[in-house]
């Protein structure tokens, strides 16, 4: 799959990292408002610079956007892309606002193009281990969760990350938003949520912690904190069931309580390649004139933690989970 990437930064390059360590898809164009900053992505990574945004979405080889702007252009952009017929890989969140999030999914709707949305958490080891055996586990009842770094000096209060404006809701939005994915992911649809946020310690107007309360359509609780003050990284993902409990942390690993058992069992879990397994899972779910031939017929689906335009094979094999 030839793609394109739009708007360059740190998170363009660690994406463009994955696609060349894939080799399944390639990088044919680029384009950002800074001239210099599309220049070098180019010599970078060896594409073409294109000196605008329509001249990107008029090359007809391109088949999908790759697209890392800030949040508040993801629906111009978005938008953009899918009246061209270009798929969409967007990164996480999808907007800062709920109308603006409904605007984007509708625009690849009517396009009938694919929308992919960069929550790679969910596809590491440890959580892929515990979703396969997740009716082991009886009723889901509980869940806690943790999503903590230390960005005490470390931030820049020019960017858009930083500011109330780009990033509305601060660290839950930023880093918070994948453990929420995740945490559907593994109990299933939130139908209510409240939270608490403050800032404690970083400059600037934005909150660096957060937590929220999160009621599941099947009755089971789950918290997340998240923080950009604390002393170090850390992640926690604990899942309680009244038949088995599933305990993930950073410094740990994965480790599994059965009932009735007195201790911990841990569980070999190999590191993957998320980004590369999300943006192959794009490339396959997205239709191309180059490989349909080789792909099972695909009709659309409405999975919980993705873009609803996101598809399934008739053979029920998910092209994106």
């Amino acid at each position: 799959m030839k793609v394109a990437c739009i708007g360059m930064g740190w998170w363009s390059d660690v994406l463009a990292d994955a696609i060349k360590r894939s080799g399944k898809l390639s990088i044919a164009g680029c384009y950002s408002r800074s001239e210099d900053k599309r220049e070098k992505f180019a010599a970078k990574y060896g594409c073409r610079a294109f000196p605008s945004y329509e001249a990107l979405l008029a090359e007809r080889s391109i088949e999908a956007i790759i697209n890392t702007t800030p949040n508040a252009a993801h629906l111009e952009t978005t938008r953009a892309a899918a009246a061209a017929g270009k798929h969409v890989f967007l990164d996480k969140p999808i907007a800062n606002t709920v109308a603006d999030a409904r605007a984007i999914t509708q625009a690849c709707r009517r396009a009938k193009v694919v929308l992919a949305l960069g929550y790679q958490r969910r596809r590491e080891s440890h959580f892929r281990w515990i979703k396969q055996r997740i009716g082991e586990f009886g009723k889901l009842v509980n869940a806690e969760a943790n999503i903590s770094r230390d960005r005490l000096g470390q931030i820049d209060l020019n960017s858009w990350r930083y500011s109330a404006e780009g990033m509305p809701g601060g660290v839950m939005l930023q880093i918070g938003i994948h453990y929420t994915d995740v945490l559907e992911y593994l109990l299933g649809p939130v139908k209510a949520v409240s939270g608490r946020v403050a800032r404690l310690v970083l400059p600037g107007d934005n909150p660096d912690v957060a937590s929220l309360v999160l009621e599941h359509e099947s009755g089971a609780l789950s918290t997340l904190n998240a923080s950009y003050a604390s002393a170090s990284e850390y992640y926690l993902m604990n899942i309680y069931g009244k038949e088995a409990s599933a305990y993930y942390d950073f410094h740990q690993g994965l480790r599994v309580l059965k009932r009735g058992g007195k201790h911990s069992t841990p569980v070999p879990a190999e590191k993957n390649d998320t980004l590369v397994e999300e943006l192959e899972e794009f490339m396959r779910a997205a239709p191309s004139r180059s490989r349909c031939s080789s792909l099972p017929a695909l009709r659309p689906m409405s999975p919980r933690g993705c873009s609803p335009t996101a598809w399934r094979s008739t053979s029920g094999s998910a092209c994106w989970s």
